[in-house]
């Protein structure tokens, strides 16, 4: 079994944002020369989440509101009395998760018709690093 790995460097201007990752993932795919395997990609960070699903700006829009509704920004999260002001960020991670794997079938992602990968972030303003790791022959 071979490796590759690759690291995403993101430094989002403003809070939460939803970058849609597919094309880096595939291009490390593609310099890693692996045709049957897997890639996982994993935020390197708690307040950030990579997930899968339609790239459609009403859905991202959707998600959003849907993460604010469960886990809004409050100043009485526990957490703050660290000195933090993401209590919300660390929950949002929760419920989005913090990496997936994706099937590598004949040197190609094997996504569904409309499935894309994203990585969201909810606590920018601040340098973030996502890893791709591809694994297989």
């Amino acid at each position: 079994m071979r490796f590759h790995t690759e690291y995403l460097t993101f430094n989002i201007k403003t809070q939460r944002d939803y970058v849609n990752i597919t094309g880096e993932v595939e291009a490390a795919l593609k310099k890693s020369a692996i045709r049957e395997g897997m890639i996982l990609v994993s935020a390197m960070h708690i307040t950030a989440s990579i997930y899968i699903n339609d790239a459609e700006n009403g859905l991202i829009q959707d998600i959003d509101e849907w993460l604010e509704r469960l886990a809004p920004y409050r100043e009485d999260y526990r957490h703050h009395q660290t000195g933090e002001t993401n209590g919300d960020a660390h929950l949002k991670n929760l419920l989005l998760h913090h990496q997936v794997i994706v099937p590598v079938t004949d040197g190609r992602l094997d996504l569904g018709p409309w499935q894309q990968i994203y990585y969201a972030e909810f606590d920018g303003q601040r340098k973030k690093r996502a890893i791709i790791k591809v694994m297989g022959e």
